[in-house]
């Protein structure tokens, strides 16, 4: 009796850990800007930082295809830390980006820095080739 319980249990936490990892694979891992800058400069890591509203038509298109498809979940989750930034909260962040439109996509170096910015929806295929020319620009030097 006493084994059943053990294989149980066992099983309940193999499975717990399994599907844990398979939702941080299925989706970003998203950081506020004060804990995704902080954590930024822990890891040493880039950070793409993503400026949005609930009713930007470009931002939800960009959550439904850019943001769902596995290769750029894979890519921002392992080699930067996403910030995700609701330009209508968050004004005085925004402000300080001189956030004009939506979506507004910026890329940072590990000392918080910018590299450069990308207004507007980005396709994943052209995403996935923007994520590789930021983390190719870190190896060059």
């Amino acid at each position: 009796m006493k084994t059943w319980g053990v294989l149980v249990l066992l099983l309940v936490l193999s499975a717990g850990g399994a599907a844990s990892g398979l939702a941080a694979a299925d989706k970003i891992e998203w950081h506020s800007y004060e804990a995704g800058m902080a954590r930024s400069k822990a890891e040493t890591k880039k950070v793409f930082l993503h400026f949005y509203a609930d009713w930007c038509t470009f931002c939800v298109e960009m959550d439904r295809k850019t943001f769902k498809d596995p290769a750029v979940i894979a890519t921002l989750n392992r080699s930067f830390i996403p910030i995700r930034v609701d330009s209508d909260r968050n004004k005085e962040i925004a402000a300080l980006f001189r956030v004009k439109g939506l979506p507004d996509s910026w890329f940072m170096d590990e000392a918080g820095a910018p590299i450069g910015h990308r207004p507007g929806f980005i396709p994943p295929e052209q995403f996935l080739a923007l994520l590789k020319v930021i983390m190719a620009g870190s190896n060059a030097k």
